[in-house]
């Protein structure tokens, strides 16, 4: 097992992982901007150095200044949360190269993923369903109109390099394609460094559901069920769930076996989700691999009793996955992120001081938060503040639970989401449980 991990990462999944690393008496090193200096995680590390100014460039995804830390503080493992460098290869590959344990999957799943059309292509060869799109990459508007006309409209184009909703835009017909391919280019450009693009069918109404992977370096993989993520807003989720409301014990087997297959396929350890659209009609689409741990794992976490975390520092050190088979799933869980926006104003980012802070409490009630009373939310990262996550025996249950938990969630100072949830959770159509990727939308138009 490690001596010691250096997080790469801030905020909330920071704290996560530290709390991780106690329970398995791992020592942890912080590594932070000038402006996270009195951020939580930096406090609750055993260790901490300060790798640059605010700008996410200079600091989080500043390679170099990352690996000094990892070499002065004596670190043998860099866990790297989610977003910033966790998808990125060269990054695993150059900690490899020092001598350092990256906590996630190889270089090249993580780069075999990354790219969505080789990761179409992987899955197609696995027996995986994928949405029917292009067969390859493409960065000429003329070549990918001609596969949107055989592929048919209405179509979706996306960066092949992309993810977190960047580089993506419909086309309904050949007179909006031209202008939505330029637009995603630019996107996937400034985002990713990479213009180059590929289009899918546009699926009319789907689910987002995805199914959470566990590997080992010994070939074992295992599903732990899935997680519906169809709340969600420019692509960007709001509220997550486990189990999916829609999803029968034999479309849960059925998408976790394909999921499995497709994992087993490039050798993939650590943790991991394959993402999927369901069609109303019950039929499900690959859409990407996630190679890293998500935003919404609780979730998952509290309807299987399994520590993600604890599993992905387990699995990196070598040792074998105690889950052989997919645990059977207790209860329901559902995740609200918090974000430092303003509903009210098109969710503009709000950044500022909290003058007042008071999480929620009582039975089946977690908060996972990097923030508190006199902390600056800063302009220069995610808006995300907070996540509430509760479970309860039937879904109602939960449902009833978040959204008093939402009303108890003092938060001043800054505007947030919490409103906007509060409201999410009381229509009728989440009530029931008729949701799909663009409820969020519909629901703002009417109101």
């Amino acid at each position: 097992m490690f001596r010691k991990i250096l997080i790469a990462n801030r905020g909330e999944i920071a704290l996560r992982i530290i709390r991780a690393c106690r329970e398995l008496d791992i020592r942890t090193v912080a590594v932070h901007s000038d402006v996270d200096q009195d951020s939580l995680h930096v406090r609750f590390s055993d260790e901490h150095i300060c790798i640059g100014p605010a700008p996410s460039s200079e600091s989080y995804l500043n390679i170099p200044r990352i690996l000094a830390a990892a070499e002065i503080t004596g670190a043998d493992a860099v866990h790297p949360g989610y977003g910033f460098l966790a998808e990125n290869p060269e990054f695993a590959e150059i900690c490899e190269r020092s001598g350092l344990v990256f906590i996630g999957p190889t270089p090249e799943q993580i780069r075999r993923m990354g790219d969505k059309a080789e990761a179409r292509r992987t899955m197609i060869a696995a027996g995986v369903p994928v949405v029917p799109g292009s067969e390859g990459p493409t960065d000429d508007v003329a070549a990918g109109l001609a596969e949107a006309r055989r592929i048919g409209f209405p179509v979706m184009i996306k960066a092949a390099a992309g993810g977190g909703g960047k580089g993506m835009r419909a086309a309904a017909d050949e007179e909006e394609f031209s202008q939505s391919f330029a637009v995603a280019r630019n996107e996937a450009k400034t985002n990713f460094g990479n213009g180059t693009l590929y289009l899918e069918k546009l699926i009319d109404r789907p689910r987002h559901v995805e199914i959470q992977l566990l590997g080992d370096r010994h070939g074992n993989v295992v599903h732990l069920g899935e997680r519906d993520c169809s709340i969600q807003r420019r692509h960007q989720k709001l509220i997550e769930e486990a189990p999916g409301p829609s999803v029968t014990p034999e479309l849960r087997e059925a998408m976790g076996e394909a999921a499995v297959r497709g994992a087993q396929a490039i050798g993939y350890h650590g943790a991991g989700t394959v993402e999927y659209l369901l069609t109303p009609d019950g039929e499900f689409y690959f859409m990407e691999m996630n190679t890293r741990i998500q935003v919404e794992h609780p979730v998952t976490e509290l309807v299987t009793s399994t520590d993600l975390v604890k599993e992905q520092i387990r699995v990196a050190a070598g040792e074998k996955l105690e889950i052989r088979e997919p645990p059977r799933l207790q209860g329901h869980a559902i995740e609200c992120r918090i974000n430092a926006e303003d509903p009210d104003h098109d969710f503009r980012p709000s950044p500022g001081t909290i003058a007042t802070f008071h999480a929620p409490g009582g039975p089946g009630i977690r908060v996972d938060t990097h923030i508190y009373a006199g902390y600056v939310v800063p302009r220069y990262y995610d808006s995300l503040l907070a996540k509430l996550i509760v479970s309860a025996a039937t879904r109602e249950e939960a449902r009833v639970r978040a959204y008093h938990a939402l009303e108890e969630f003092i938060l001043e100072g800054v505007q947030s989401t919490i409103p906007f949830l509060r409201k999410v959770l009381a229509h009728p159509d989440f009530v029931s449980g008729d949701v799909d990727t663009g409820f969020v939308e519909r629901y703002l138009a009417r109101s």
